[in-house]
């Protein structure tokens, strides 16, 4: 009986599992998006989530130094260590969580494996305008919804129409 249990096991030992959770995260970490199982990318989600926030600015340097270390531990890639710090971590610097996201992307024809992608949020460009400007608050003011219709068609009315100039002289062409 498996009561209680919430890790999802793979069908590998604690090595092969670990091993393929560091993998993922280091491609992950490297590419930005990745195709794997549903399975997978659910459990990599909860491993390399942590990682990403060990990753933000801490007090002294010698915190941010251990951080390294840990990550490390996990990783086990230099490179992909140096990526999170330098690239990912100022994207995310100020994201409270949520660092990744899952897409499902529909079975896989020769086993009829669920696929999915899973991505770093804020390195998708297609998400991230809407994102930006979502994330601004609309000023509230008592009379928002009785001045708000009126500005935008003043604002359409000042816009210039384009001129068109169509002139057949050979004088014309050559200026």
């Amino acid at each position: 009986m498996r009561h209680g249990d919430k890790i999802n096991n793979l069908g590998r030992k604690k090595a092969h599992r670990e091993a393929l959770l560091s993998n993922l995260a280091i491609q992950l970490i490297t590419h930005k998006r990745i195709v794997t199982t549903l399975a997978k990318a659910k459990a990599l989600r909860t491993y390399v989530e942590p990682l990403v926030t060990k990753t933000k600015k801490t007090a002294s340097k010698e915190e941010i130094m251990h951080n390294h270390r840990v990550v490390f531990s996990y990783l086990n890639d230099k490179a992909a260590v140096k990526e999170l710090f330098t690239v990912v971590a100022p994207k995310i610097a100020a994201r409270p969580g949520g660092y990744t996201r899952i897409i499902k992307l529909g079975i896989r024809p020769g086993d009829n494996a669920e696929k999915a992608m899973i991505e770093l949020v804020d390195f998708n460009e297609i998400y991230g305008n809407s994102i930006a400007t979502a994330a601004e608050p609309a000023k509230k003011t008592r009379r928002s919804k009785a001045t708000a219709a009126p500005k935008k068609d003043a604002e359409v009315a000042e816009a210039p129409a384009a001129e068109v100039v169509t002139d057949s002289t050979p004088e014309a062409a050559a200026e």
